[in-house]
């Protein structure tokens, strides 16, 4: 990738679901190691966005273009390439719940790199020390905490040492303390390591401590109504909408 040259493109995107138009003709640009927030009004089609970026949806029209790969039509090594260069941590955590914390996280290590089965277990184990999860590698999911399914969940996100990083609502289900030190988490991951951050959320505290920029969806206009510094947006935009979601204040 040349220098300043976005690691994320999403050109024209329109997504659809039976029929009904969810996103229309949505285009951004993400520069690399830039913490990006998704946020906006319920069905505004956040999470929608976050899925076709990520490949989960094929778009009715235009294109995600992550590291240079076309999401949708990447094929054989390309889409390898796509798969280890990206990390997802969805609401839930999405672990397994048969296999301890450390085989869910040297899963991806098994699936797209050839280590040896010894070697992987021992990154794995590296990568939950990382997230303070020491000594919890051989629980089940069942048997930990939401916030440490969370941070095993990121763990697992991070095995391949990914460029970029999605997150889905990270904060959903956690106590205010547990979702202050998953931002943290997610502060000194991106400050150590320079990884590139798309996190869709509504929790404004988590808004205010880890966005470098906002873009904030809505659902009649189906797309983005407003971009930037959530504190500029909240202080000096002139967009009812944009002022009733940062001072959850009902719009009139």
């Amino acid at each position: 990738m040349n220098a300043g040259q976005p690691i994320i493109e999403v050109r024209g995107l329109t997504a659809s679901y039976g029929g009904q138009t969810i996103l229309e003709d949505v285009s951004f640009e993400v520069p690399p190691g830039e913490v990006l927030v998704v946020v906006g009004g319920s069905g505004c089609g956040k999470s929608t966005l976050l899925k076709h970026m990520i490949g989960l949806h094929e778009p009715s029209a235009g294109r995600v273009v992550i590291d240079g790969v076309e999401v949708t039509e990447a094929r054989g090594e390309e889409l390898t390439r796509l798969h280890s260069g990206i990390g997802v941590l969805f609401q839930s955590g999405a672990l397994f719940g048969s296999l301890t914390l450390l085989e869910n996280v040297a899963l991806p290590l098994t699936d797209f790199t050839e280590l040896p089965h010894a070697a992987a277990l021992e990154v794995a184990r590296a990568k939950l020390v990382m997230m303070g999860l020491a000594g919890y590698e051989n629980h089940l999911p069942s048997e930990i905490s939401g916030g440490m399914k969370k941070r095993a969940g990121l763990a697992r996100a991070m095995a391949l040492d990914p460029k970029v990083l999605f997150f889905d609502e990270p904060s959903a289900g956690l106590d205010p303390v547990t979702s202050a030190e998953l931002d943290q988490l997610i502060l000194r991951i991106n400050a150590g390591l320079g990884t590139t951050m798309v996190i869709v959320t509504h929790e404004l505290a988590s808004i205010y401590a880890i966005a470098d920029r906002v873009l904030m969806l809505d659902k009649s206009a189906k797309g983005v109504i407003a971009q930037g510094d959530p504190r500029l947006l909240r202080d000096t935009s002139d967009d009812p909408r944009v002022r009733s979601f940062f001072l959850r204040q009902p719009r009139s």
